[in-house]
């Protein structure tokens, strides 16, 4: 089960404190990471990385009815071939879980600019490889034995005034988080039949409304910010939960950026539509998803109590991003794809000893 008080990157821990108590750790835990100043309100929950803000120098992209992307990710360089490459490492790294019977499924949050891509500038459109990368890192994904969700495909099921992502902000929806973790848990159900108890699994609670500033607002002039305004944010309400999930050892893990954090409910989703626990560990997309993976494969709870399932959560805007792409991660998250791959095939080894 997912600890909702936990340091980002750690194993997954018990907790059944009540909403308030959640909401106000969650505000601590980023302003340790000094992402956000203590005393900000909600509109910092989903705060970007420090990299991308100096990276970026706050660039914004402004669309039509208030809505945002960031600018940091291209509109107009394809960059597929580059991604289908590092399917192929993801691939690598999930045979070498495969060899302990481990599988790894891939959830890849789509391109806001493609999914959203209605309220795009006026003018503005995605070359047509843009508009099939994903389709193509799918397929390929299939092709190879690599089990991708399709995320698109989610997306789709969401009733025609729900948004997959959010308005001002970088990050999908909690409606949009839910729907990709319900068909992350079809592909691992189809694998066969799930370890664990049944019974187990996190409860959800009610949806819920907050409002406050998207993270992609919080980067404008505070006039331009104050036009774009705040953005309601459709939530779950933290569930009361069965004290089978106090003992119960997670059956799959989430490894992923903030998309997967607590807040947007992928994991709770996850752990719901499956029926077991369901641990996380996730980071600021700064340190990228290849140290990530070792983050947690690395660790002690990995290596007491390896899952049946990973699910590995990438953003398709740094799909093209292998370990190597220094400028892309920060500093201590940069090496060599042989190094990275070699770092994973000796803790999945160690897995369980």
């Amino acid at each position: 089960m997912t600890d909702f008080n936990r340091t980002p990157g750690t194993p997954s821990g018990k907790s059944h404190a009540p909403i308030h108590a959640i909401d106000l750790r969650r505000r601590r835990m980023l302003a340790a990471l000094g992402a956000i100043p203590l005393a900000a309100g909600f509109g910092t929950l989903l705060a970007l990385p420090r990299s991308a803000r100096a990276a970026t120098g706050g660039t914004v992209i402004e669309g039509r009815d208030g809505w945002l992307y960031p600018g940091w990710e291209s509109l107009t360089d394809d960059a597929t071939d580059a991604c289908l490459k590092n399917v192929d490492l993801i691939h690598s790294a999930a045979q070498k879980l495969a060899a302990r019977k481990i599988l790894c499924v891939v959830a890849i949050a789509p391109l806001k600019a493609r999914a959203c891509a209605a309220n795009l500038p006026a003018g503005v459109t995605l070359p047509a490889p843009m508009q099939k990368r994903f389709a193509a890192m799918h397929a390929h994904g299939n092709a190879i034995g690599l089990p991708i969700v399709d995320s698109e495909a989610a997306f789709a099921t969401l009733a025609p005034d729900v948004d997959s992502f959010v308005r001002a902000d970088y990050h999908w929806s909690g409606h949009g988080a839910e729907a990709v973790a319900a068909r992350a848990a079809t592909r691992i159900a189809e694998a066969g039949p799930l370890p664990g108890t049944a019974g187990t699994g996190a409860k959800l609670g009610a949806w819920t409304e907050e409002v406050h500033y998207g993270d992609l607002a919080e980067l404008l002039a505070p006039q331009q910010k104050k036009e774009i305004g705040k953005d309601h944010f459709i939530v779950r309400m933290v569930a009361q939960q069965s004290a089978l999930l106090d003992n119960a050892p997670d059956v799959v893990q989430v490894v992923g950026n903030s998309m997967v954090q607590p807040y947007l409910g992928f994991t709770q989703k996850l752990s719901n539509a499956l029926d077991r626990p369901v641990g996380l560990t996730w980071t600021f997309g700064d340190t990228g998803p290849w140290k990530t993976l070792l983050n947690y494969l690395e660790g002690p709870a990995f290596k007491s109590n390896p899952p049946y399932a990973i699910v590995w959560q990438f953003n398709e805007g740094q799909m093209m991003n292998g370990p190597a792409a220094a400028g892309q991660w920060d500093a201590s998250s940069v090496m060599a794809e042989d190094a990275w791959l070699a770092r994973v095939e000796k803790a999945v080894g160690s897995a369980g000893a």
